[in-house]
């Protein structure tokens, strides 16, 4: 039986642990990009030699290995191939590319970024980050086909737009476990998400999306591409722009049916254990929300278009080029869990706690720390906030507004520094066709210009307000 990462007694002090966790970031970064070893095989290797290294138990290591590696495939798996068959669908019947047009006939050439960004934004609200990605990026690749530059110009908005949304904002997890755990009003959690996210996306998402696709010149990815109906092999016409809103919002509405009845169960507002919200809850969560969408996509967009046979097809050659991705996620995430196991984040953060540092200051260095540590966005979130919650009820003087800015705070901290043993760092780099350094360039850098630019804003308001 595998022990729970409050249960871990670290082997170490926290300083020997970090340079152990340091040591192996390193060696995994050199054996990818120096030796040009798979990403995959890599990450396992490492994840191997960290479980010795901070001398996990000989008969728990393989099981830590797996553990991490099958809770991660548990939730990126399904997400990750449903998704990739919906984009392909869109793609293939040239949904996508309705919806393309749509967006840069209301928004114009010059802002279709900014018109991909604020739809991820709306899309964002209630859909998870990983799962919006996959659904957003056939309508971001045939953007940028379409116009042509950086990929990055098109996707970093988008991209940010979810990961600021799914931090930031509740009825997301994150933010959610962690104002109920610091006894903060959800409500407020919400205005203050959104009045410090759209900002810190515009600045650190946005501005910086355009930037970084004038200084990279990243090409589009050929996966998730629709050749065929470049080529015009498409057979019918055109799905209409409602059609294709429709099969984009299907999940949003199932997934906020969940995540919306959540937030009302946890205020009390309705019986979290009632059948109905049950059920409905049930329909709600995101791998069944995308496989309903996804044989809802293959008959309302392949009807009078595509043959039965021609849809399996379709969906079946989705698979294909995600496969990669998902086996290197599902390793980025056992690489993540090994160093949960050893209790490096829990020794750091015990020690960042009992520095006398401001609370908010506090609680995003210490959220920061356990990010780094763990690569984990949400266990960040939510152990920094149970950390810090003796910390926050006997500090005397705070407003709802300081509780619900120490959440962002936290968030801030939880979104900092994605690297090599954040599943997220590997899915979006493999997504966009970047090798490990040029996402380290773009992707890390924006999530810790979000991290940082977010917790100066919550920081600001909590001192003025």
């Amino acid at each position: 039986m595998l022990l729970t990462a409050e249960e871990v007694q670290p082997a170490y002090s926290p300083g020997v642990l970090l340079l152990i966790a340091a040591a192996a970031v390193a060696v995994l970064l050199v054996l990818i990009m120096r030796f040009k070893l798979h990403a995959f095989v890599a990450l396992v290797l490492v994840s191997f030699l960290t479980a010795l290294a901070t001398k996990v138990p000989f008969k728990d290591v393989v099981p830590t290995l797996l553990d991490g590696f099958g809770s991660t495939l548990a939730s990126v798996a399904l997400l990750v191939g449903f998704g990739a068959m919906i984009g392909r669908l869109l793609e293939v019947t040239g949904g996508a590319q309705v919806l393309a047009d749509t967006l840069i006939a209301r928004f114009g050439e010059q802002r279709a970024p900014l018109a991909l960004g604020v739809a991820s934004l709306l899309f964002g609200f209630p859909i998870f980050f990983d799962a919006g990605l996959v659904v957003m990026l056939p309508i971001i690749f045939s953007v940028a086909r379409r116009f042509g530059g950086s990929v990055l110009t098109y996707a970093l908005p988008a991209a940010g737009a979810f990961a600021v949304m799914h931090a930031f904002v509740p009825p997301h997890p994150g933010p959610v476990a962690a104002g109920d755990l610091l006894g903060a009003d959800l409500g407020l959690v919400l205005v203050m998400g959104l009045l410090i996210g759209l900002p810190t996306w515009y600045l650190s998402s946005y501005l910086f999306g355009l930037w970084a696709g004038k200084q990279l010149h990243i090409p589009v990815p050929a996966l998730l591409a629709g050749a065929d109906v470049e080529e015009g092999k498409g057979g019918g016409e055109k799905p209409s722009f409602g059609l294709v809103m429709f099969v984009l919002l299907l999940p949003l509405v199932l997934i906020f049916m969940n995540t919306g009845l959540n937030t009302l169960a946890t205020n009390g507002t309705v019986d979290g254990d009632a059948t109905w919200v049950q059920v409905l809850r049930m329909f709600g969560q995101t791998p069944i929300a995308l496989l309903i969408t996804v044989i809802t996509a293959m008959i309302v967009l392949g009807m009078g278009r595509r043959s039965k046979a021609d849809i399996e097809e379709v969906v079946n050659g989705a698979l294909g080029p995600v496969c990669a991705i998902i086996l290197i996620t599902g390793a980025g995430g056992m690489f993540g869990g090994v160093l949960r196991a050893s209790g490096i984040g829990k020794a750091l953060a015990g020690s960042l706690e009992s520095t006398g540092l401001p609370v908010i200051i506090a609680a995003f260095v210490v959220a920061t720390a356990l990010r780094v540590a763990q690569g984990s966005a949400t266990v960040a979130l939510t152990t920094t906030a149970g950390l810090m919650a003796p910390t926050v009820a006997a500090t005397s003087g705070l407003s709802s507004i300081d509780l619900a800015c120490i959440v962002i705070a936290i968030a801030c901290g939880a979104t900092v520094l994605s690297h090599v043993n954040d599943s997220g760092f590997w899915l979006v780099g493999r997504f966009l066709g970047m090798d490990e350094k040029t996402t380290l360039r773009t992707w890390t850098v924006m999530e810790t210009l979000i991290g940082v630019v977010g917790f100066i804003f919550a920081a600001t308001v909590s001192g003025v307000l």
